[in-house]
């Protein structure tokens, strides 16, 4: 076999920048030939694993101190190593310890199943041509240049040049489902050179050089792009094709892609984060007040140096400032735990284990496809709970994406098959003498489609004709093209035969251009037709079909432009774009066609719950405004009463842009006095005019009127939308001075940036790939879950982290402020109030459990209740829980409960014997009875606030309280062996002793939880929410049977039991 070059195949340009050259087999080129520079490329090993063995530690523990609590909290602990500090160090510490620990074990975890799959993947076997013959090996010994043969069902190790394949044709069929998310099958092409090398020996023959671009992780601009095999993507209905590798391990495309997407932060986690930053400066107020009064206290002699306890003459020299900055930092230790490290972890964990209520749970599974719900991350569960806005596509999303072919347009005559009239069916069309225009159209049709036709029962997304004579299988990448094509089968008599790909069909000896789009697209396109005629009909979406005859020279000429402007190595884009719109110019209207796109089940329903719930719902689609508004009428977005507003291309035209805007917003505000329900109408090429900016620079008057338009419109849609417009749309409403939670919701490719610049992103598992889902936070087989998402479980996640929030800032002010009150009582001397043991296991055990378990099952009103009342979700909407005023209550009512506790105790056992045999109690026993109390009243506290009692929470709740007692027993109870002295022995016991004690715990514990039962009671009364104001199911249960209310508690109680199940109790 003579020398062949593939350059000219895959490389355009001689004057091109950052590319490479691969010798095919690597064999060298001949003597006399260019230069031979050996270039080094990576091996085929995928590695998408974050860690190694030795990279560990140091690699983790760097990124978990990046976050500013763990690194405050590790600043404490060095302080207290480094100065002479009232607590020990293991108080500081082991918590931290723990969170570090609880952290590190999850990534690992995390990280270990990514080697796993690494390792299952670069060991994967792979069939080599060495020397004419086959070659086994494993995929990370692959090398660029190195030829591999694949098989059918097989996915490609790497990025390869298609060299042949077993068809005739040098064709072959692939899915990139793994890469794009579409499952549809797309034709690739061998090199022209080459397709016609079959065997093993014919291709280890091959003397060839590649030249290409270097790699780039865009999927749609590859070199070559008919030519590429990329990895990640499966040979479908091909026996076996042979490529030569050119991009190899993390130089492919599917690995370049591997970068994550940006990370979303909640409005909760915002709020616990500003709220962190208050109690730090508490924090820091608190040790500058204590320093402060320790000097002024100190000022006089006899109290800063007593007779028992004299300074040594080094300690009276030292430096004054230091002193003061020494005493600073040993107060802002004391005070520390006002900070809670531990609620980062009950956070993470209260996410991370109530998302699996939603994949578990039963109503959301679809039974047709058999799918369920899926969650992507858990960061943004509480999220569900706050949206305003909701962007949905239409396509797939709205309806179900399965079309029908309705009837055609041809020259101004309407084609219905098998139209039915007078009760009987009429004749198809095809039994009528067709014209040429009528030949064109339908030649047009079974021609410009990617479906593949099989005979064959046994292939991957099987989808038969129904009318053909044996069964027949089409497989194409969007249903349009097989309702199209089945269309056609029934207007035309006679069975549509296996279709072949023609790029330039030729019959009767002239050249022809078929081209087929939507009529945006091909109306300025066209010299020639009835474009007047072309209509589209309510709640179908049409194609507009038109053709122009080519002479040899002129499809020459094409042929030759669009070959240059495909190998190109610069520009490609550009010069592709600049090729079509010379090639698709002056063309004939042919006609139309009309697809049936029917609405999804409980479309409706779940638009309309979302309206009562407060979210305004838009819908942006890249259909035509005619086919959008229809559906938007039957999915009662739009109803007969609603007003709507345009702000389309058609009225800019007529009027000015700037015109047209102040004419809409007067009409908004005229109809807002009026209570008007109004919708606005709005196309992509009249956004484009809105974001564009105007000649002084500025944009902002025009986005500003349009947003003031918006925000009075009870629903708006958007046709003719780009992918981008629809994540413009989104971030615009995202970033306007509200700062509305937007939710974006799609199926398909084209969804994906408005999903990923949404708050939250939720993708539907539909026809047209997985790409949405895969990029989404959170995934639902159809639209209708979005209802029970939102309303139920995005309600009472937020219900239940809001609370979890507050409630640890709450117990950790009732945990510190008797801290600070001591200090006034002890001379500033720094002297704890409670023992090392209670500082650290105060949120680590005693109160950490209940507080984990209320955020995972609380349910303040039933779950049916909240499905039937959607407007119980206007309770929550704008972070109403982690308010400033709720905040400073909570705040306050710490501070109350902290006075309690410590002036209670103190007046009580002032000069006071409190034992039979006349002892006092000393101050570890005082200190071990406010820390007694406050474990009780914070326990008492969440038992009060909880609704929904299960065994469960009374198990978690009286066994934290039960495990306090046995601890503080053993704690004072047993001599330990490890420590060196024994503060607390005998402590508890003697305090448990003690009638009064038992009087004033009681006492203590009632007076601090009376105002928060009061103020709920006062305002339940007075100025119920709606929330308390909902009926709680029914009045009576039937004796055979569960009510609406008790049934959706038994479902969450079944799912607990499947959780308990899958996660041991240890694990807490």
């Amino acid at each position: 076999w003579g020398s062949r070059t593939l350059s000219r195949a895959c490389a355009g340009e001689e004057n091109w920048v950052d590319s490479r050259t691969i010798y095919v087999g690597h064999r060298e080129p001949p003597p006399g030939a260019e230069a031979y520079i050996l270039q080094r490329h990576p091996d085929n090993r995928i590695v998408s694993s974050k860690y190694t063995f030795w990279n560990f530690i140091p690699k983790n523990l760097f990124e978990q101190f990046r976050r500013i609590a763990n690194f405050y909290f590790l600043i404490i602990f060095l302080v207290q190593l480094i100065i002479d500090t009232p607590t020990s160090p293991v108080t500081s510490g082991l918590p931290l310890f723990f969170v570090i620990t609880v952290t590190a074990i999850k990534q690992g975890y995390e990280d270990w199943l990514r080697h796993k799959a690494d390792n299952a993947m670069n060991q994967c076997p792979v069939h080599f041509i060495q020397h004419g013959k086959l070659v086994r090996k494993q995929s990370r010994r692959l090398r660029v240049g190195d030829i591999v043969m694949v098989k059918e069902d097989e996915t490609f190790p790497c990025d390869l040049i298609f060299l042949s394949s077993s068809r005739a044709d040098g064709t072959c069929h692939v899915t990139t489902a793994s890469l794009d998310g579409e499952s549809s099958h797309k034709t690739h092409y061998a090199v022209q050179d080459t397709k016609g090398f079959h065997t093993e020996e014919d291709i280890d023959g091959l003397h060839a050089t590649i030249e290409c671009e270097q790699p780039q992780p865009d999927l749609y601009k590859p070199l070559g792009s008919e030519n590429l095999l990329l990895r990640g993507a499966t040979l479908k209905n091909t026996e076996k094709i042979f490529g030569v590798a050119v991009y190899t391990g993390m130089e492919t495309k599917m690995a370049l892609n591997y970068q994550s997407k940006s990370q979303k932060r909640s409005a909760v986690e915002k709020s616990m984060n500003v709220f962190l930053i208050v109690y730090l400066c508490i924090l820091v107020s608190k040790a500058l007040i204590n320093t402060v009064l320790k000097y002024v206290w100190q000022s006089e002699p006899f109290r800063d140096e007593p007779w028992y306890n004299q300074k040594t003459e080094s300690e009276r020299q030292r430096n004054l400032f230091l002193r003061a900055f020494t005493d600073f930092l040993a107060f802002m230790v004391l005070f520390n735990y006002i900070i809670p490290v531990s609620m980062y972890v009950t956070v993470e964990m209260q996410k991370f284990l109530g998302s699996y209520f939603i994949t578990w749970d039963e109503e959301m599974f679809d039974e047709d496809s058999g799918e369920g719900p899926l969650v992507n991350t858990s960061d943004l569960n509480e999220e569900l709970g706050q949206v305003e806005y909701v962007f949905t596509d239409k396509t797939g999303t709205l309806t179900e994406n399965n079309m029908e072919f309705k009837e055609c347009c041809i020259e101004g005559h309407v084609y219905v098959p098998h139209a039915v009239c007078n009760g009987q069916t009429q004749a198809p069309c095809a039994h009528m003498c067709m014209r040429e225009r009528e030949e064109l159209f339908f030649r047009a049709l079974c021609l410009c489609h990617t479906i593949q036709v099989k005979d064959d029962d046994d292939v991957d997304g099987p989808r038969k004709s129904p009318d053909s004579g044996k069964s027949c299988v089409y497989i194409s990448s969007s249903p349009d093209e097989v309702a199209l094509v089945e269309g056609v089968q029934r207007c035309v008599s006679g069975r549509v035969c296996p279709f072949k790909h023609l790029r330039f069909p030729l019959f009767t000896g002239e050249i022809y251009l078929f081209c087929k789009g939507a009529d945006s697209s091909i109306f300025p396109r066209v010299i020639e037709g009835k474009v007047d005629q072309i209509r589209a009909r309510e709640g179908l979406r049409t194609l507009c079909v038109a053709y122009k005859r080519l002479v040899p020279e002129e499809y020459e000429s094409v042929c030759a432009l669009l070959q240059a402007a495909k190998v190109a190595l610069q520009d490609r884009e550009r010069k592709l774009a600049e090729a079509y719109e010379h090639i698709e110019k002056d063309l004939i209207l042919l006609g139309a066609t009309a697809v049936e796109d029917r609405l999804q089940e409980k479309a409706a329903d779940t638009i309309e719950a979302l309206q009562k719930a407060g979210i305004k719902v838009w819908v942006l689609t890249g259909d035509k405004m005619e086919t959008a508004a229809a559906t938007c009428y039957a999915c009662r977005l739009f109803r007969r009463s609603t007003q709507l507003l345009e702000l389309t291309t058609k009225r800019i035209e007529e009027q000015s842009l700037h015109d047209v805007l102040f004419e809409l917003s007067k009409t908004v505000l005229r109809l807002s006095a009026d209570m008007q329900d109004y919708g606005l109408i709005i196309d992509g090429a009249a956004l484009s005019l809105i974001m564009k900016p105007r000649e002084d620079g500025s944009c902002g008057n025009y986005r500003e009127l349009f947003l003031e338009i918006c925000r009075n419109c009870s629903a708006v849609l958007c046709c003719r939308m780009a992918p981008l417009q629809k994540a413009q749309i989104v971030k615009l409403i995202k970033l306007s001075k509200e700062h509305p939670i937007t939710l974006a919701i799609g199926d398909g490719a084209n969804d994906v940036s408005m999903i990923l610049e949404a708050h939250v992103g939720i993708g539907v598992i539909g026809k047209e790939g997985r790409q949405a889902a895969r990029n989404s936070d959170y995934a639902v087989p159809k639209f209708k879950h979005l209802k029970k998402m939102l309303l139920v479980h995005g309600h009472l996640y937020y219900i239940r982290i809001s609370e979890l929030v507050q409630y640890f800032f709450y117990k950790n002010v009732c945990f510190i402020f008797p801290q600070f009150l001591y200090q006034f009582f002890c001379g500033f001397s720094q002297q704890t109030l409670y023992d090392t043991a209670y500082l650290t296991l105060y949120n680590i055990s005693f109160t950490s459990l209940p507080i984990l378990l209320y955020s995972l099952m609380e349910q303040h009103v039933s779950i049916d209740t909240l499905r039937r009342d959607p407007s119980l979700y206007r309770d929550i909407a704008k972070n109403a829980l982690l308010r400033w005023r709720v905040f400073v209550y909570w705040t306050f009512l710490g501070v109350f409960d902290a006075l309690v506790f410590f002036f209670g105790a103190y007046f009580m056992f002032e000069n006071t014997t409190v034992t039979s045999n006349g002892q006092i109690f000393g101050n570890w026993t005082f200190g071990t009875l406010v820390f007694t109390v406050m474990v009780f009243t914070v326990t008492l506290k969440l038992a009060l606030d909880t609704h929904y009692w299960t065994w469960i929470n009374h198990f978690v709740i009286w066994g934290s309280l039960l495990f306090y007692v046995v601890f503080s027993l053993l704690w004072g109870g047993i001599i330990w062996p490890f420590l060196s002295y024994q503060r607390m022995y005998y402590v508890f016991i003697q305090l448990l002793s003690s009638g009064p004690a038992w009087l004033v715990i009681v006492l203590l514990i009632t007076v601090s939880l009376l105002p928060d039962v009061l103020k709920k009671v006062v305002c339940r009364q007075l100025w119920p929410s709606a929330t308390e104001r909902a009926p709680q199911g029914t009045a009576e249960k039937t004796r055979l049977g569960l009510s609406h209310s008790d049934r959706g508690q038994s479902q969450e109680r079944c799912v607990w039991v499947r959780c308990f199940s899958k996660f041991p109790f240890h694990f807490f």
